[in-house]
């Protein structure tokens, strides 16, 4: 699986901004496709992920600001990010996780850079 992301750069305060990841190659039916962030000497950290059955999850520091979705096919993953602050300022990575009985695969794709100034 190749994961291509997209949509960051720079926003006031207040602002939004939409990521976008798309998944190639191997196609897993069953998957989670998730957005983490990362700033230096933190953590990674998940922000939001969905998947293919549609259950939902978001970091308590984004609810009600940013919401997840994904397209018909389920290849595509967007982050729309709304009310943006200065500490949502960081590199933001897509992971596609597919996890069956027998397997376990996780994919992270390169991080796209999101900078908030207030």
């Amino acid at each position: 699986v190749q994961l291509q992301a997209s949509g960051g750069g720079s926003v006031q305060a207040g602002g939004s901004l939409r990521l976008a990841c798309e998944a190639s190659g191997t196609h897993f039916v069953t998957n989670v496709m998730s957005w983490y962030r990362a700033v230096p000497g933190k953590q990674r950290e998940l922000v939001a992920s969905m998947s293919t059955d549609g259950t939902v999850d978001y970091a308590d520091s984004v609810k009600g600001r940013f919401s997840i979705s994904r397209n018909n096919d389920k290849r595509t993953a967007f982050l729309q990010m709304n009310s943006l602050k200065p500490d949502d300022t960081a590199a933001y990575y897509c992971n596609y996780n597919a996890n069956g009985s027998l397997y376990d695969y996780t994919y992270w794709g390169l991080g796209t850079l999101v900078t908030v100034s207030s």
